[in-house]
C-alpha cells in the first residue's frame, strides 16, 4: 500500500531555517525541493508541482423583498496573481517508474511576476500563496503536500508624493436645542504622508473653542480594509494607535506642538489590488458636548522601506521645518532621528506548522479610540512588515470610548 511505503512527503523552500521561513517579493525566484522518503520500492506514475497565488473576497448581506420575504445576497470575487505548473518526475517509457527505498529529492524553481500583492488575511477576504506537490501512483489515491509562502510587496516611502506634508482645517457651530453656542475650529498637519511601522508621527494641531462648554481633542491612526465584488463594497475599520489631548475650556485655544503618535507593527498599505485595498489615515477629531464631533482626516501610506537617513531624509526635515515656521512654532520639537529598522520593531517568531495558514484571522471588533486594538502580528525571520489582524484581547467595556471612524 502507498501509505505503508511513503514515510515522508513534504515541500521545502530554500532559505528556510528553524522556526522561520523565507519571504518573497515580486520578480524573485522561488526555489526549493520536494522530499520523498520511501520505506520500500514503489511504483510512481508522476510527481507534479503547482504554485498559486490568489486574492479572494467573499461576504453576504441580508436583503428584504417585501414585508415578509427576506433573502441573503452573496458577493464573491477572485483574482489569480500567480500560476505555475511543472512536472518533476515522469517515466520515460511506460506508465510508471519504480523508485528504490530511501530519500529522494526533486528540486524546483520558478519566477514570480514582477508585481504582486502582499499576503493578507481578513474577515471578508485574503491574499494567499502556496505550492502544492502531487504524487500519482497506480491503483492508490494521490498523495499531496502543501506549502504556504509569504509575499511582501515593497512600498517605498522615499517618493515626493509620500514625503509631502498633509494638512487640513474644519469648523463647526456648536448647537444645543436649536440655539448656537459658538464656533469650534480645528486645523491639523503632519510632516509627510508615508511612514513605516515603529516610526512616530508628530501631530501638529490647533483647536479653537468658541463654544460655552469644554471640548476634547483626540487623534488616531485608522486602518480601513475595503473588499470589492460585483460592483459592491464592504469595509472594515480598526483603530491601530490613538492619543487623547487635554480638554480645551470655553473661549480657549490649544496647540499641539508635535504630539507623538507611534505606529505599531501593522501590515503595509495595499493599494493596487482589484478586489481589496488596505488604507490608513490619521483622524483628528474634537468631541463637542451635545453636538456631533468635528472630524478631520489626513491620508497615510504605511510602507516597508524606511525613510533614507540621507537625501530624502533632509528633504523631509526641510519640509517639516517649513510648516513649523508657518505655524509660528519656530523650531523643531525634537532632534530628528532615523526611523527604526524592522529588527527593532518585529522580533523573531515562529511560523505556523506546515499545511496551515500562518495568518491569524481578523476578528469582528467595534472600533474604539481609547485602548486601541493593536494588530497581532505573525513574525518572520527576515523582518518584513507584519500581517493583518486585531488584538485578540480587546480592552474591557469600561475602557471603551465613543467610535471615531463614523
Amino acid at each position: 500500500m502507498l501509505f505503508d511505503k511513503v514515510k515522508a512527503f513534504v515541500v521545502q523552500l530554500d532559505g528556510a531555517s528553524a522556526g522561520a521561513e523565507p519571504v518573497f517579493s515580486g520578480g524573485q525566484a522561488v526555489t526549493g525541493r520536494v522530499l520523498l522518503e520511501l520505506a520500500s520500492p514503489a511504483r510512481v506514475g508522476a510527481l507534479k508541482l503547482r504554485a498559486r497565488g490568489r486574492a479572494h473576497v467573499h461576504w453576504t448581506e441580508s436583503r428584504s423583498a417585501g414585508s415578509s420575504t427576506a433573502y441573503t445576497q452573496s458577493y464573491s470575487e477572485r483574482v489569480e496573481v500567480v500560476s505555475h505548473r511543472a512536472t518533476l518526475l515522469a517515466p520515460d517509457t511506460g506508465e510508471t517508474t519504480t523508485l528504490p527505498p530511501g530519500r529522494h529529492e526533486f528540486p524546483f524553481s520558478f519566477q514570480l511576476p514582477p508585481t504582486l500583492v502582499t499576503s493578507f488575511e481578513g474577515k471578508h477576504g485574503s491574499v494567499r500563496y502556496c505550492i502544492k506537490a502531487t504524487l500519482h501512483r497506480p491503483w492508490v489515491p494521490a498523495r499531496r503536500a502543501r506549502k504556504i509562502f509569504t509575499v511582501i510587496e515593497p512600498v517605498d516611502i522615499n517618493t515626493p508624493a509620500l514625503l509631502a506634508p498633509q494638512a487640513g482645517a474644519l469648523e463647526k457651530v456648536a448647537r444645543s436645542w436649536y440655539s448656537s453656542r459658538g464656533l469650534v475650529s480645528l486645523s491639523a498637519k503632519i510632516d509627510r504622508k508615508g511612514y513605516t511601522p515603529g516610526e512616530v508621527i508628530p501631530v501638529f494641531a490647533e483647536i479653537d473653542n468658541g463654544s460655552t462648554r469644554p471640548v476634547l481633542p483626540r487623534a488616531a491612526v485608522v486602518q480601513t480594509q475595503t473588499f470589492m465584488a460585483r460592483g459592491a463594497r464592504k469595509q472594515k475599520r480598526a483603530v491601530v494607535a490613538s492619543l487623547a489631548g487635554e480638554p480645551v475650556g470655553p473661549g480657549r485655544r490649544a496647540l499641539w506642538q508635535g504630539r507623538a503618535l507611534r505606529i505599531p507593527p501593522v501590515g503595509p498599505s495595499i493599494l493596487h489590488c482589484r478586489v481589496l485595498h488596505v488604507d490608513y489615515s490619521l483622524k483628528v477629531c474634537v468631541d463637542i458636548p451635545g453636538t456631533s464631533k468635528l472630524l478631520l482626516e489626513l491620508p497615510l501610506v504605511i510602507g516597508t522601506i524606511p525613510l533614507h537617513p540621507f537625501g530624502s531624509r533632509s528633504s523631509s526635515v526641510g519640509s517639516h521645518a517649513s510648516f513649523l515656521l508657518d505655524w509660528g512654532l519656530g523650531a523643531l520639537p525634537e532632534r530628528p532621528e532615523a526611523p527604526p529598522e524592522y529588527s527593532e520593531v518585529v522580533a523573531d517568531g515562529e511560523v505556523a506548522a506546515a499545511g496551515q495558514s500562518p495568518f491569524p484571522p481578523l476578528q469582528d471588533t467595534d472600533v474604539s479610540l481609547e485602548g486601541p486594538f493593536f494588530a497581532y502580528i505573525q513574525e518572520f525571520r527576515y523582518r518584513p512588515p507584519p500581517l493583518y489582524s486585531e488584538d485578540p484581547n480587546p480592552p474591557s467595556e469600561a475602557m471603551r470610548p465613543r467610535c471615531m471612524t463614523c
